[in-house]
């Protein structure tokens, strides 16, 4: 048995198959019906990434948590939708900060439109999901508004840099913890709440959702240099090309700075260089391929979600656990 998304989880048991599906279907329907205005072109420009598909992560995390109360729960559905729209905001408004051509293999808003556009429709996602998260409750309001907050601040972290003296690496990962992880954490956290489940499980699926955020978003870092597929609806080597720091050229340039090997040294001339020239991009992603600053990245993706996993032991053994240590699995699969 499988749960389609995201990555082809693998779900052995037919009654939580069920469950999921039917919770990521009505996941859909709820984001094409928050998309929708009285306004044609803003329905159209808001359901653009909707359309575009996607990996539908974090309701997938929700609807998995919600096992470990009544998945059923009125609120649960309109959490995912929640969770998911907040994201897709944040896509609109990174692609208009990294200038990107292409999201979920489509052109990005900011491609298609102009940046006011992007923008503009990233708020009203915003405005749309905060509608939403009116119903329910104040407890989710606040949860969702520290999320928010965490989520900015590693959005205003990753654009200032790291300060004096600060490792980059550390840096990084204080980034992605804001930008990533927050949201994660929040999938699983509002899965547990809103199925009623007890805080102590509320507890261990917040840990594990920031976690396993870790890991996406790191496996993601790791795909854009090793792979030839377009498995992360980019083309292989976007942050490269785009002078996007990313964890294996982070471990790349702290091996230069502390050995001073000449072809490190080298390498990094090379991505300073201008990597809009295809030539020397391709030379810079093979090179990179090649290097044990790659290896040193997939490591680091399999701590954060083997922390992930460990989290879970203070679970009941279940199906939806077995499950939750599945996506572990799938997301350090993800990385060859």
């Amino acid at each position: 048995m499988t749960v389609v998304a995201p990555f082809g989880l693998s779900v052995r048991d037919e009654a939580l198959e069920a469950d999921v599906q039917a919770g990521l279907a009505a996941v859909e329907e709820g984001l094409l019906e928050a998309t929708k205005s009285d306004v044609p072109f803003i329905t159209g420009a808001a359901q653009h990434l909707v359309r575009a598909g996607g990996k539908r992560f974090r309701p997938l995390l929700v609807m998995l948590a919600a096992q470990f109360g009544d998945p059923h729960a009125p609120g649960v559905v309109p959490s995912a939708v929640v969770v998911e729209l907040t994201h897709m905001a944040t896509l609109y408004h990174d692609d208009v900060m990294d200038e990107a051509d292409m999201r979920r293999g489509v052109p990005s808003a900011n491609t298609r439109w102009d940046n006011s556009v992007a923008v503009l429709t990233g708020d009203f996602l915003f405005s749309r999901a905060s509608n939403i998260l009116a119903d329910l409750g104040p407890e989710a309001v606040r949860i969702q508004a520290q999320a928010f907050e965490r989520l900015v601040t590693g959005q205003i972290l990753e654009t200032a840099g790291p300060q004096a003296g600060r490792d980059p690496i550390d840096h990084y990962l204080e980034v992605l913890s804001g930008k990533t992880g927050s949201l994660i954490a929040v999938a699983g956290r509002f899965g547990a709440l809103l199925s009623g489940a007890s805080d102590s499980v509320i507890d261990v699926l917040t840990q594990y959702g920031e976690r396993i955020g870790m890991a996406f978003q790191l496996a993601d870092d790791v795909l854009d240099i090793a792979s030839d597929s377009h498995e992360s609806g980019k083309t292989p080597g976007t942050d490269l090309r785009e002078g996007i720091p990313t964890l294996p050229v982070l471990h790349l340039r702290a091996a230069a700075a502390r050995d001073g090997l000449p072809a490190d040294l080298e390498l990094c001339a090379l991505l300073d260089g201008d990597l809009t020239d295809d030539a020397r991009h391709a030379e810079a992603l093979a090179r990179l391929r090649e290097h044990p600053a790659l290896d040193q990245a997939r490591r680091d993706t399999i701590r954060y979600a083997e922390e992930a996993r460990s989290m879970l032991s203070a679970l009941p053994q279940s199906a939806a656990r077995a499950a939750l240590e599945g996506l572990c699995e799938a997301v350090v699969q993800r990385t060859g």
